[in-house]
């Protein structure tokens, strides 16, 4: 279970909060903007969660909080500093909140290198790591040529096919080649999906803990030799 703790903090103090945040190991959530109907001004919520704090909490008794930085009071034409410089993922919000209510936020920036969001620590929140995104790169790629293969196989078989049948018997000449396209196409298409399975069970195991990866490695070439087995039979 979760709890949210706010904290109200003045725009010249936003920076070194979300330092200390930072330096405490939390991780950037969301960050919204909200309009006061009674004066015109803006409210801002930076959304985070400690993770190593949320670890301890949830160890204890299973809850974790969610910590909320408040800066209130700013107006349509005040500077408001980026938190970009500590947190890259925040760069969407910010600039949503110069887009839609074209508020001044200062100095972001927007070097991801490369990586869009990344965390470092499995609980609560998933792994994001070079390895597991190479991975997930790489069986995208598999899975894209086995289909582009497939579908042009199919393509050149049917093209031949259609070719060397003679007007009168292009239903009956045409029907099996094309059959047999659409088998290579569906045991390519198997093959890409096997492939991409296996990638991102490679990632899986690489954000393991090595001991427990070799467990888990084992378990499934136990499996595999049980369905050869079977199937063998």
């Amino acid at each position: 279970m979760q709890k949210a703790i706010y904290t109200t903090v003045g725009i010249d103090e936003l920076l070194s909060h979300v330092q200390a945040l930072k330096g405490a190991g939390a991780r950037f959530v969301q960050m919204h903007v909200e309009r006061c109907v009674d004066d015109g001004s803006y409210r801002l919520v930076y959304t985070f969660i400690n993770v190593r704090a949320a670890q301890e909490q949830i160890a204890r008794n299973g809850n974790y909080a969610i910590e909320n930085l408040v800066v209130e009071g700013i107006d349509r034409y005040q500077e408001i500093p980026s938190i970009s410089s500590y947190y890259p993922a925040v760069f969407p919000f910010e600039n949503e909140a110069h887009d839609l209510f074209g508020l001044a936020i200062t100095d972001m920036q927007i070097d991801f290198k490369g990586f869009f969001y990344q965390v470092s620590t499995a609980e609560p929140m998933s792994v994001i790591t070079p390895e597991v995104k190479a991975a997930r790169e790489k069986a995208m790629k598999v899975r894209a040529a086995a289909e582009a293969k497939a579908r042009k196989a199919a393509a050149e078989k049917a093209a031949a096919a259609t070719a060397t049948a003679g007007e009168a018997a292009a239903g009956a000449v045409v029907a099996q080649p094309a059959a047999a396209a659409g088998s290579d196409a569906q045991h390519d298409e198997a093959a890409a999906k096997a492939a991409l399975k296996a990638a991102e069970m490679e990632a899986k195991l690489a954000a393991m803990d090595p001991e427990k990866a070799a467990k888990v490695r084992a378990a499934l070439a136990a499996k595999a030799a049980r369905d050869k087995q079977k199937k063998e039979a």
